[in-house]
């Protein structure tokens, strides 16, 4: 018996790829499944065109067994086999693949498809394997031969007793370390587990002896220990099921059974697309948050098959930022896969599924808001802030694809409405969107930003959410409606000509006393001006500029705080007893005024959530003022 060296390139690449390519160990099993099964799809292909092979399913089957005594295991299947020369060309030539050259001379075309195809995936065994032994008997041939290697050091083969067409594979496993227990390797519930994660759609039975126990004839208290025979994968996965066939029922255990999440989903997708790209996807709405969803340690991503063999476990390609919420899989045979199955290229073909895919969830949310409003604000309620955070990432580049998803609470509906309904109730005569921010419903409810656009009978967006203004800010209009704050300076709300002309003529009598508070106030305030919003309200905070009050606020608790600060108005209502106060102190009583307006300005300050810079000050004034 001769041994044999593999290729010096073949030995460096098998070195590189036991430490280094393969993230996980558990994989390997994966990789000798699937060329299992490819060795039985042969059998299946060449009996397509040759009338001397029947193929009965039934017949084949990959079958696994643990031996912990002699730390060996062992996988067998039906398949087609292999010759020496097939032995020596398959596993003595690294990355040369017998499955993809059978798939090139046979050009694969009723819907099967061969999953091995870079002859790399069988090598991965030495992760876990200090000798591989692989018996095979070729279709055909009335001889078997033993292939044999302890590693990169070299191989032997040599004739070998096989009755049975098909492939033999023996690895003896390594012993334990203090950074490696390769012992879960030889457990029934561990080899299960791999199975099921992995390979649990391939399409032939896959066996194993599972240990059970039962009561002993004639006893009611002993139990005896007995094997038998399990199949252990599902074999035909749900999405390639007819459609037609499946209940909601389904559809939640597949959810539980993948432990994509430990509620019940909302909605699902199933969706198989058969054209310039091919896949089956099931796609799952949770129906509730993941306690670490809004956390750094939240991962995003679908599952992603091959053919039936999973390739990863979150691939984040498959899906935006904003749709991360969503669970599931997707199936198909076009991706492009790299030496290792767990490596994928960056290709066309992902990103088309990935396109297709972020279309059907979009399609899917807004029939479920058209159809089912209920069902709607209980997703709304758990990844709304993740819609809005979508509008505002990436520049808006995709406000046009979310806004019609976002909902917000009305002033008037007492409930949360969309853009759309808010616009298509607008009053003629409405030049602006309307909105105001704040901590709650209930501290927006008692702003007196709100009084005007209330009294003039417009209907106002309310913003709790930190993200909302943000967002909107990035949206800028809708329906060529612009969004304004009740803050800003500008409503659009015109006046009588009469009374603009009154409210100009008590701004100009008393300039010189918002000049001097403006003075007063130099380093807090942009200005101090008759307020046009109040009505029964003292006095008010709003801002000029880009950076709102709630903004400013958000962006203050933030750890990179870079003391961002909105361009604030202090506006006094000239129709309030106040505002005679401040004009007799200003003609009379200089200090008085200088009380009154810090006064003012703190109690504008708290009426927006802000904090007073000085509260000792502020309790000495309250005091002055009550004596």
């Amino acid at each position: 018996m001769e041994k044999k060296l593999f290729e010096a390139e073949s030995k460096r690449l098998l070195e590189m790829m036991i430490n280094s390519i393969y993230s996980q160990k558990e994989i390997f099993l994966r990789e000798l499944i699937s060329n299992a099964s490819d060795a039985i799809d042969k059998i299946y292909y060449k009996a397509l065109t040759d009338d001397s092979l029947t193929f009965d399913r039934d017949s084949y089957y990959i079958k696994i067994a643990a031996d912990k005594e002699n730390r060996r295991l062992t996988l067998v299947d039906t398949g087609i086999g292999m010759t020496k020369d097939e032995l020596e060309t398959n596993l003595g030539v690294i990355a040369k693949s017998g499955s993809l050259a059978f798939k090139t001379e046979n050009e694969l075309k009723d819907g099967h498809e061969i999953i091995g195809q870079f002859g790399v995936g069988f090598y991965s065994a030495f992760m876990v394997a200090d000798k591989v032994t692989v018996i095979s008997k070729a279709l055909g041939s009335d001889e078997a031969f033993k292939w044999e290697s302890t590693g990169a050091e070299g191989y032997t083969i040599e004739p070998a007793e096989k009755e049975s067409v098909g492939t033999e594979i023996i690895l003896t496993i390594k012993e334990n370390t203090e950074d490696e227990q390769y012992d879960e390797y030889l457990e029934e519930y561990r080899l299960r587990s791999i199975i099921k994660k992995y390979s649990d759609f391939i399409r032939y039975p896959i066996k194993m002896d599972v240990s059970k126990s039962r009561l002993k004839d004639g006893s009611e208290d002993e139990f005896e220990e007995y094997t038998e025979e399990e199949i252990i994968n599902s074999m035909v996965p749900i999405w390639k099921k007819n459609r037609s066939e499946l209940k909601d029922e389904d559809y939640e255990n597949f959810y539980a059974e993948k432990h994509y999440g430990f509620d019940k989903p909302l909605a699902h997708i199933h969706t198989s697309v058969d054209g310039a790209i091919r896949y089956n996807a099931i796609l799952f709405i949770p129906e509730k948050t993941p306690f670490d969803y809004y956390s750094k340690e939240y991962e995003k991503g679908l599952e992603l098959y091959s053919n039936g063999v999973l390739i990863m476990s979150k691939c984040a390609d498959l899906l935006p930022d904003y749709f991360s919420f969503v669970k599931g899989m997707v199936d198909s045979e076009d991706l492009s896969l790299n030496i290792s199955r767990e490596i994928l290229q960056q290709d066309r073909q992902l990103k088309r599924i990935a396109n297709n895919i972020n279309k059907k969830i979009n399609s899917e949310l807004q029939s479920m808001l058209k159809n089912d409003r209920e069902k709607y604000e209980k997703f709304y309620e758990a990844f709304g802030r993740q819609l809005k955070y979508g509008v505002y990432s990436d520049f808006g580049a995709n406000k046009d694809a979310l806004q019609d998803l976002l909902l917000f609470y009305s002033s008037k509906e007492k409930k949360l409405v969309s853009l759309n309904e808010y616009v298509s109730r607008m009053p003629e005569e409405q030049k602006y969107i309307y909105y105001a921010s704040g901590e709650s419903i209930e501290r927006i409810d008692k702003l007196p930003q709100t009084e005007l656009v209330a009294d003039e009978g417009y209907e106002i967006l309310y913003f709790t959410d930190e993200i909302d203004e943000f967002a909107i800010k990035m949206l800028m209009s809708y329906k060529e409606k612009e969004f304004r704050s009740v803050s800003s300076g500008d409503l659009g709300i015109e006046k009588k000509d009469s009374d603009e002309e009154k409210d100009v003529d008590k701004a100009e009598e008393s300039k010189e006393l918002f000049d001097y508070m403006k003075e007063l106030l130099a380093d807090k305030v942009k200005d101090v001006r008759a307020s046009k919003r109040l009505r029964s309200h003292p006095v008010c905070l709003s801002a000029d500029g880009e950076v709102t009050i709630e903004m400013e606020k958000i962006l203050r608790a933030m750890p990179d705080n870079q003391n961002v600060q909105a361009e604030k108005v202090l506006e006094i209502n000239m129709n309030h007893d106040v505002f005679q106060s401040l004009k007799s102190a200003f003609e009379q009583d200089r200090e008085k005024l200088n009380l009154y307006t810090n006064l003012l300005y703190n109690q504008a300050l708290l009426i927006e959530g802000l904090p007073i810079e000085d509260p000792v000050e502020f309790t000495n004034d309250m005091c002055k003022v009550m004596v």
